[in-house]
């Protein structure tokens, strides 16, 4: 099993909070997140966006597999995850995350291609944790 980190520290309130994310590969060194750089055009990074980038990055890859397992290999594979954010009464709710895919495949058929990029995006690890069970450890502390 392979376990890897994200950590979070939030200080203050919703809107005049701030927070930090971090990795544990230290690709995200505390970078800067809070209510204006998810609800507006401040500086910094905002959950939406990450969960956008390794749902990219997850399918990319996993497409990649797949085009190998049906005897092809891709010049370039360039995926886009935009994540919807919605209202939802007094809350929000991310409704959606629409893949665009562009990728250049010498020799590949329009029906071999559509198959290794459904099959990329069913069975990819973050598609699956979109629907997936999750659990939590809630631990306060003094």
């Amino acid at each position: 099993m392979i376990k890897r980190t994200g950590n979070a520290v939030w200080s203050g309130g919703i809107k005049d909070g701030k927070g930090n994310i971090s990795t544990q590969s230290g690709a995200l060194d505390n970078t800067q997140y809070g209510f204006n750089t998810r609800f507006e055009d401040g500086p910094g990074t905002n959950p939406e966006e990450l969960i956008g980038a390794a749902h990219a990055g997850c399918f990319t890859m996993a497409l990649s597999g797949q085009l190998g397992k049906a005897g092809m290999t891709a010049e370039q594979l360039s995926t886009s995850a935009e994540v919807s954010l919605d209202k939802v009464g007094d809350g929000f709710t991310i409704s959606a995350v629409h893949l665009t895919l562009r990728a250049r495949i010498p020799g590949a058929s329009q029906e071999a291609f559509e198959a290794a990029a459904l099959e990329a995006k069913e069975n990819c690890p973050v598609s699956k944790l979109l629907n997936a069970v999750i659990t939590l450890d809630a631990h306060l502390e003094a």
